[in-house]
C-alpha cells in the first residue's frame, strides 16, 4: 500500500507523520564528506559518486561545492519530496 504524507498506522491508530530516514544523513554526508561522494554512495548512486570523486581530483577540490549545495537542497526539501525524488525515482543530480 502506497502512502502519501503518512506512514502505516501503528496499532490501528491514526498514521504517524511521514519521515524519510535517509534525508538528514544524506544531507550531512553531502555537506561534510561530499568531496568523497559520500552522499551519492549512501543513496546508492555508485556512478555519480565516482564522478564526484573524479571531478574533485580534476578541479583540485573546487567541485566540492556541488555536494555542499546538494546537502542544503536535501535539507530544504520535505521528507516526502526527498523520498520521492532521490529514493524512489533515483534522480542522480540536483
Amino acid at each position: 500500500m502506497e502512502t502519501y504524507g503518512y506512514n502505516e498506522p501503528q496499532n490501528g491508530n491514526t498514521p504517524a507523520p511521514y519521515h524519510s530516514g535517509k534525508k538528514i544523513a544524506a544531507a550531512l554526508l553531502g555537506i561534510f564528506l561530499g568531496a568523497f561522494g559520500a552522499n551519492k554512495f549512501f543513496l546508492g548512486y555508485i556512478k555519480e559518486g565516482i564522478i564526484q570523486i573524479v571531478l574533485n581530483i580534476v578541479t583540485c577540490g573546487i567541485a566540492t561545492v556541488l555536494p555542499f549545495i546538494e546537502g542544503i537542497i536535501y535539507l530544504t526539501m520535505s521528507d516526502q519530496q526527498f523520498d520521492n525524488t532521490y529514493v524512489r525515482n533515483k534522480k542522480g543530480w540536483f
